[in-house]
């Protein structure tokens, strides 16, 4: 049995024999030879001994549970920890007592047998130091190999052990009895242990300095705080806080110290309503001996404090100390320590930073009242490290964390050395190490980076370096540390914990069958920049029970070409950067799953994105402003820049006049546009400029603004007071759940413009208040707010504070009750926010802003009411009778001395609305210093509108409005300003400018005026500058002035430059009509641009141009030069109308065109493809018409007409091109005519069967036609034949059967739709047609003789006879080779008796052969008969082939010499 391994150990790795050592195997090797010879002795010892060796036996029967966990390679990793362990006497069955006393008894049987077996208890003896040297050197063995693996594994990944903290067991608030005891106390894990600190009200509780009163403990990660005899003072929230290098948390508890009824001191106050007085005490607090502005430099420590002198001052009592960095609250940490001594708070900042530059605000706080005391805090760049190199990035932050990948963010510094930067790298550090590794191999532009390949669970910091062409910067403050880890986890972290049960329940799921996951979803773009671009999307919905990772694939747009991205590792995160695009390109992407069981489809692709910043950087801001502050500080605004996209703030830069050299005045960027420049040189005279930044980076410089000298502003540099509060709150308009609110500003603005104002609210119950709720956490400009979340038919009250650049001033006085229910009155609500300006002795100006309330229909007109400020209320009267749609009146009824209030009435179609709060008293007076718009025009006619005032401020600013609407848009006005002047001058003065123009100064006594622009000062016009062709192509630029006297003057002006009288320009002014002309002869391509004409007329001005560029300017040129050339061409013989032609019914082709201005020696040629057709020497037709006739058209007659009109004056021509498509189109428009002179299609019966025929009135060769039988096409057999006899369209149905039945058509061809004629040949109808035909027989035309001939000679006259019949008389035409032959002096043709045709030849010749053939018809039907003649020399034979005679005996011919 000792040879061989049991079966419970074989499954147990921890039983193989590689882990021990060489001492312990040769240990184990001599023990295993000596226990084969002992096991009979043992077999044969008494039940005590055997007791005693089965604990000391080296074969156990059962085997010893072992406590370490092994990876797969089998090394140690760990304990394992059994679910339920009981204690030694359970497990041994014996308390420590017992086991000693049998320990003992063994030993005492031992010894008893040593005399009656010693021979045994040696062989005993020897065994058990044996088995001691074995279990010894076993222990020693295993603690050392447990020691090197765990220090081996905490040097390899030290994260796998190290945890941030977290409550097991969180403290619970208590409420106790005064002079009890109370005890919070939690249970924290964590590794590295967690440092635990306790907080009572956000301050650290000393124990030192309270002896006796607080007791803390900590024992095996149980931690407690013990406060003794509580008292009133103890009552407060308190906070524990665990804290190591993983992370911080916290958890809070309150106690609530209770007093016993009756108890309370019959000296203090009883409490009241408002603000709860503490303990029924109210306490006086104020900040004595603060903290300045401060100056440090990077990696400095510096401290600020504060002395707060507490009335009345209670042992023990501590108000709520808060230090604040630009309104956020700081907690205490690393960087910044807070310590409250009593009565000085201080605040620590151990390692400078440029993050730490900001306003710093110390807020003591008591339940009566809290008290503010602010400075700020500049923070210079450390002295680089490289002669020229830019200072070190701030604030960076990391963004979007996710399992291995997260965003890196930071702002630009202010300082770049001298040279711009030429980008940024990103570095991390895992934590737990000092290793920075460099995570971009060049350097990025964009103060954003993506940073992969992160390793899941592991948590980093990160810092950022600058570099330019000097070298790198030194690196930023490190960020906060981020947990690579999916963020619902992370989530599931910060979450609370679950109660502790008692119980660890160990669960095994069965083996699921691997799942191929889904396609992503919602796959995007989230950033796309020239270095690279981020990918976000969302997990697929089936993914089985394991993880997934994803593949991403691009595809350059406009192929199908689908390249996998990250081949070798594929990602963990629904995220993914992609670098090494081709800049310009456009590309798509998508993502596929995979896991064990495969990879998945994949997602739908994105939309092309072109790889390229998308954020621009912010343009320049404007105009910066210095104004003075105290003997060190200046403060500067400027405005704001125009195209800022995601801006991040505005650096500034002072620089001292004549040096040339800036430095940055703030190394943080601010958000506003205005700042405090502090630390600057007294009496010295500076310049500013702005810069503005994104992540993109930094725009260009503003402009730099005008030098000012430091020094104190008027007032000696009195630092500015918060405004004093605002009155007269009212209600402008009243829903179910909300209210808007109007209010009127400050008497006292402290100096300094008011910011913004808040608004507070509380409900009032049965006549008592409740508490104070805020309205708006973020300030409002307007002097209006809406209150929403308010319970309908519920009352309230409300209180309004100013705020402004020295803080939030004292609240109004609490509004009157207002019921929150909804208005329903047909008439508007009032007006408000009324305003006085412009006050003279006789004459001020109102503006004010409509009802937010409408009423039923909207606002049509206002009225104002006056009355003296002293008189009734019925001592109201109106202004105006009716009423006026502007938002502001000049009222010029006043009385020098008298005061006045004035009040507002809106009104729609129900009426006139309630009317507003008055104004305050206003005093009708000019005021000393007052000064008026003066309007100046200069020597080049341009106006300028300028304002002084003596009594400026250096906060004062001039504005400029139109229609008392600040002008924002600078195109129109261009506005100058130096010292006490402002001069706002029009670029381009037109009828748009009309209006009231005034210029209030700020922060002055009221200091304004205004002036109206009216016609008087701009020359109207009825058209402005148009352009238009004349007579010759001559052009005509002419406007028209609607009034301008005799005196005005005109200044023609092109590109800048002025224009004369000239052989080029031809001006004219009518000063009667008010119209203005320029003329030129023609356009050249210098005279492409702007076309102006200035006007003046005495102190009046205007001006209008037009702008001629590009294919305006070619087309306006192209067609001058045609009508010049027109022009030219009209003097001779021309062309009214061009050559055209016509088809006449007839189908005769008509060549015409239309002449004008022509005379007796006028000629006209016609010539066809260059050769001279018919020529016109006298032209002695009446309406200028030219015709050429085409009689029967053919293909022969193609080709190219020109006809050319001449005399001595000059020629014209006219071409028309008859070939190709021209030819086609006429010959279409020919068979159009031929198809529309078609007779409807008929049937006759005839010898051989049936005939479908129709007439048209011409017949051409060319006309296609088609026979069709049941809409098909007829396919033409021997029983079945067209043809075409004169002008008739036959279809010949020979011995017709049952099938020849149906609809038949005859279907024209003329190149567009079309036309057919129908007939029907069926049933009935077809006997009826047949019969039809017989009895008609005897009309149809009919020849009753053929054609003879006999020999004749050359020179001969042939004359040939036939006879005809018919009802009516038919007609004869006679035909040559299938053309009707004309009668002349060659061809004679005569018709006698309406019965006999004679047809003659006078003299024969050789012409004269060919086919021949006469064609008789009537309306009835067609005959015709065909011959041919032969001319022989000398003689000549004529010979007939007709179709056998009916009759011969009528027959003639004769042949004459």
């Amino acid at each position: 049995m000792s040879g061989s391994t049991p079966f419970y150990q074989k499954h147990h790795r921890h039983y193989d024999r590689g882990y021990r050592s060489k001492e312990l195997e040769s240990a184990v090797s001599q023990y295993q030879s000596s226990s084969s010879s002992s096991y009979a002795a043992r077999r044969s010892s008494s039940r005590a001994s055997a007791s005693a060796e089965s604990r000391l036996s080296p074969m156990p029967k059962r085997a010893k549970p072992t406590y370490l966990a092994m990876d797969k390679e089998n090394q140690i990793i760990g304990y394992v920890v059994p679910i339920f362990r009981g204690s030694q006497e359970y497990a041994s069955g014996f308390s420590d007592t017992e086991e000693a006393r049998v320990k003992e008894s063994a030993g005492y049987m031992a010894r008893r047998n040593l005399f009656t077996s010693g021979l045994e208890m040696e062989r005993t003896e020897q065994t058990s130091r044996k088995v001691s040297m074995r279990e010894s050197a076993e222990r020693i063995s295993l603690s050392k190999r447990i020691y090197e693996n765990e220090e081996h594994h905490k040097r390899m990944n030290k994260d796998s052990l190290m945890h941030a903290p977290e409550f097991v067991i969180k403290p619970r608030s208590h409420t106790v009895w005064e002079k009890q005891c109370v005890r919070l106390h939690c249970t924290v894990s964590g590794w590295p242990d967690p440092r635990v600190v306790w907080y009572k009200n956000n301050v650290t509780i000393d124990p030192m300095a309270h002896p006796g009163k607080y007791k803390l403990e900590s024992s095996y990660n149980v931690h407690s705080l013990e406060i003794n005899r509580c008292d009133f003072d103890d009552t407060a929230q308190y906070r524990v806080s665990a804290m190591n290098s993983k992370g911080e948390l916290s958890s809070f508890a309150s106690i609530v110290v209770k007093r016993f009824k009756g108890e309370v001191e019959e000296a203090l106050p009883m409490p009241r309503h408002g603000l709860i007085s503490e303990y029924g005490i109210t306490f006086d607090t104020h900040i004595v001996d603060g903290f300045g502005v401060s100056f440090g430099r990077e990696g400095e420590t510096m401290s600020l404090g504060a002395t707060v002198i507490i009335s009345p001052n209670l042992a023990r009592y501590q108000p709520e100390v808060q230090w604040y960095r630009d309104d956020v609250l700081l907690q205490p940490s690393k960087w910044c320590h807070m310590h409250w001594s009593g009565d000085k708070a201080t605040l620590t900042l151990t390692h400078l930073n440029k993050e730490d530059e900001g306003l710093y605000t110390l807020r003591i706080t008591t339940k009566s009242k809290y008290e503010t005391y602010s400075a700020y805090v500049f923070v210079r760049d450390a002295d680089a490290e490289v002669e020229g190199a830019p200072g070190a990035p701030l604030d960076v932050k990391c963004q979007d964390a996710n399992k291995d990948y997260v965003i890196v963010t930071w702002k630009q510094p202010a300082v770049d050395g001298g040279s711009s930067i030429l980008g940024y790298f990103v570095d991390r550090c895992e934590v737990g190490t000092t290793h920075w590794s460099q995570c971009n191999d060049t350097p990025i532009k964009f103060a954003r980076f993506p940073v992969t390949g992160l390793v899941e669970g592991r948590s980093y910091t990160f810092r950022v370096r600058a570099v330019n062409k000097s070298g790198m910067s030194r690196p930023s403050r490190v960020s906060e540390v981020v947990a690579a880890m999916d963020p619902a986890d992370r989530a599931r972290m910060r979450g609370t914990s679950a109660p502790w049960t008692g119980q660890i329940i160990v669960t095994e799921e069965e083996p699921a069958e691997g799942v191929v996951p889904g396609k992503p979803k919602e796959l995007e773009v989230t950033e796309a920049t020239k270095n690279y671009v981020v990918l976000s999307w969302k997990p697929p919905g089936e993914r089985g029970h394991e993880g997934i990772m994803y593949y991403v694939e691009k595809c350059v747009s406009g192929t199908d070409s689908w390249q996998r991205v990250n081949t070798e590792i594929p990602v963990k995160s629904p995220r993914f950067a992609l670098f090494d695009l081709a800049e310009g390109k456009a590309y798509s992407f998508r993502v596929r799953c995979c896991n064990s069981a495969g990879v998945g489809e994949p997602s739908e692709a994105t939309e092309a994105t072109t790889v390229g910043d998308k954020l621009d950087i912010p343009s320049a801001p404007g105009r910066v402003v210095p104004t003075r502050n105290t003997d060190t500080s200046v403060v500067v605004s400027w405005e704001a820049s125009r195209h800022a996209k995601e801006l991040v703030g505005y650096y500034i830069e002072a620089s001292i006049v004549g040096s040339n050299k800036f430095e940055p005045c703030n190394n943080k960027p601010v958000k506003g546009t205005r700042f405090i420049c502090h630390g600057l040189a007294t009496g010295e005279s500076y310049v500013f400029r702005v810069k503005a930044l994104n992540a993109a980076g930094l725009s260009e410089c503003s402009q730099e603004s005008e030098a000012i000298e430091v020094k104190a502003a008027i007032g000696g540099g009195i630092p500015h007071a918060s405004p004093t509060p605002p009155y007269g709150i009212s209600v402008l308009e009243c829903v179910r759940d909300s209210m808007v609110l109007a209010w009127k500003q400050p008497t006292f603005i402290g100096g300094a413009d008011i910011t913004g104002y808040f608004v507070d609210y509380r409900e009032v119950i049965n006549g008592v208040p409740g508490t104070w709720h805020e309205a708006n956490v973020k300030s409002v400009s307007d002097r209006a707010y809406r209150v929403s979340d308010l319970k309908e038919n519920r009352k309230y009250q409300f209180q309004v504070r100013a705020a402004n650049m020295a803080g939030v001033g004292i609240p109004s006085l609490p509004s009157g009750t207002f019921v929150c229910e909804e208005w329903t009155i047909a008439v508007p609500g009032p007006p408000h926010d009324l305003q006085v300006t412009e006050v003279r002795a006789n004459t001020l100006v109102l503006l004010y802003k409509p009802p937010v309330y409408q009423g039923r229909d909207p606002v049509n007109g206002f009225y104002i009411d006056i009355k003296e400020a002293d008189a009734e209320e019925e001592a109201w009267r109106g202004v105006n009778e009716k009423a006026i749609l502007t938002n502001y009146m000049k009222i010029k009824i006043l009385k020098e001395g008298e005061t006045y209030v004035f009040r507002v009435r809106a009104q729609n179609k129900a009426g006139v609305g309630k009317a507003s709060e008055p104004t305050e008293p206003v005093l009708a007076e000019t005021k000393p210093g007052t000064t008026e718009i003066v309007v100046d025009v200069d020597d080049d006619g341009v106006i300028s509108m300028n304002f002084a005032c003596s009594n400026l401020t250096p906060d004062s600013k001039f504005v400029w409005s139109k229609n008392y609407e600040e002008i924002t848009d600078d195109t129109r006005i261009t506005v100058a300003t130096s010292g006490g002047k402002s001069k706002a001058t029009f670029n381009m003065l037109a009828e748009d400018d009309i209006g009231i123009y005034s210029c209030a100064v700020t922060h002055t006594d009221g200091a304004c005026s205004s002036y109206t622009l009216s016609h008087c000062t701009i020359i109207p016009l009825k058209t402005e500058l148009a352009v238009e062709l004349q007579e010759k192509g001559r052009i005509r630029f002419w406007l028209q002035a609607e009034k301008i006297s005799a005196n005005g003057k005109i200044e023609y002006v092109f590109n800048d430059n002025s224009l004369s009288q000239g052989e080029k320009y031809k001006m004219n002014f009518n000063k009667d009509t008010g119209v203005i002309e320029m003329i030129m002869e023609s356009l050249l391509p210098e005279d492409e641009g702007t076309f102006t004409f200035q006007l003046q007329d005495g102190k009046a001005t205007n001006q209008s141009s037009l702008v001629l560029i590009g294919d305006v300017f070619k087309g306006l040129q192209k067609e001058s030069a045609f009508m010049r050339k027109e022009w030219h061409r009209k003097q001779g013989p021309h062309f009214v109308e061009y050559l055209s032609y016509e088809v006449t019914p007839e189908c005769c082709v008509i060549l015409k065109c239309k002449v004008g201005n022509i005379k007796k020696e006028t000629v006209a040629l016609w010539y066809k493809d260059g050769r001279e057709v018919k020529g016109d020497e006298k032209l002695t037709f009446t309406e200028g018409v030219l015709k050429l006739e085409i009689a029967q058209i053919s293909k022969k007659d193609a080709g190219v007409y020109e006809i050319v009109l001449k005399d001595d004056r000059g020629q014209d021509t006219s071409t028309l091109n008859l070939t190709e498509q021209g030819f086609r189109d006429l010959m279409n428009e020919v068979f159009s005519n031929i198809a529309n002179s078609s007779t409807a299609l008929k049937i006759q019966s005839t010898d051989e069967g049936i005939r479908l025929y129709s007439f048209v009135s011409y017949y051409n060769e060319a006309l296609q036609v088609t026979w069709h039988h049941k809409d098909s096409a007829i396919a033409f057999t021997d029983r079945i034949k067209s043809g075409v006899v004169g002008e008739q369209l036959w279809l010949q149905i020979t011995e017709p059967t049952e099938k020849d039945k149906g609809k038949y058509a005859i279907e024209f061809h003329d190149g567009k739709g079309g036309l057919k004629r129908t007939v029907e040949l069926s049933g009935q109808g077809e006997a009826t047609a047949e019969a039809a035909a017989i009895a008609e027989r005897s009309k149809v035309p009919f020849r009753t003789h053929l054609i003879m001939c006999d020999l004749v000679s050359l020179h001969q006259a042939l004359n040939l006879t036939c006879n005809i019949s018919g009802e009516p008389l038919p007609e004869v035409v006679w035909l040559k080779n299938e053309r009707e032959i004309v009668s002349d002096g060659h061809y004679v043709m005569k018709l006698e008796a309406g019965k006999y045709a004679s047809f003659t030849i006078t003299t024969v010749n050789t012409a004269d052969s060919g086919k021949y053939s006469i064609l008789v018809k009537n309306k009835y039907g067609t005959e015709s008969a065909d011959f041919t003649v032969s001319v022989f020399s000398p003689d000549i034979l004529i010979m007939t082939s007709l179709p056998l005679p009916l009759c011969n005996d009528d027959i003639t011919s004769s042949v004459s010499q």
